[in-house]
């Protein structure tokens, strides 16, 4: 019995129920954060890394980096391409970079590649002392 068969004997009810589901499951979900506020001290040896330029740190959903400029910048981790959670700083090309299929983004969010086409959301930064607050 092929597909077509199997589908009219099943009835047209019954083969919606089983492609929607399957359908519905399969669909990633965007789970970027829409609206984040959180400080980042950068005395706690756990985020030594935005000591340096070209070091980053990802924390509650956020990768934040101090670029080769010695600024601090932020994005989601999520990526556009296929909502997959892989995003990162790229110090040797100061972007962020996605490692599931290649996506890159330049620091500001928009899209380098055609993978990163659809941009990245970036977080505003504001060094106070040792406090970088990250927040939209």
């Amino acid at each position: 019995m092929d597909r077509r068969d199997f589908l009219s004997s099943i009835g047209v009810g019954a083969a919606f129920a089983l492609t929607a589901s399957c359908l519905g499951s399969c669909k990633k979900q965007d789970v970027t954060p829409s609206s984040v506020d959180f400080t980042v001290d950068l005395t706690a040896s756990s985020n030594a890394a935005l000591k340096v330029k070209g070091g980053y740190i990802i924390q509650n959903q956020v990768v934040i980096a101090q670029t080769l400029s010695g600024t601090y910048a932020a994005a989601t981790v999520i990526c556009s391409h296929q909502g997959e959670s892989r995003v990162v700083y790229d110090k040797i090309n100061n972007q962020w970079y996605c490692g599931a299929h290649g996506a890159t983004f330049a620091i500001n969010g928009s899209g380098v590649n055609n993978n990163g086409k659809n941009g990245l959301t970036v977080y505003k930064t504001t060094l106070t002392g040792n406090n970088l607050r990250v927040y939209s």
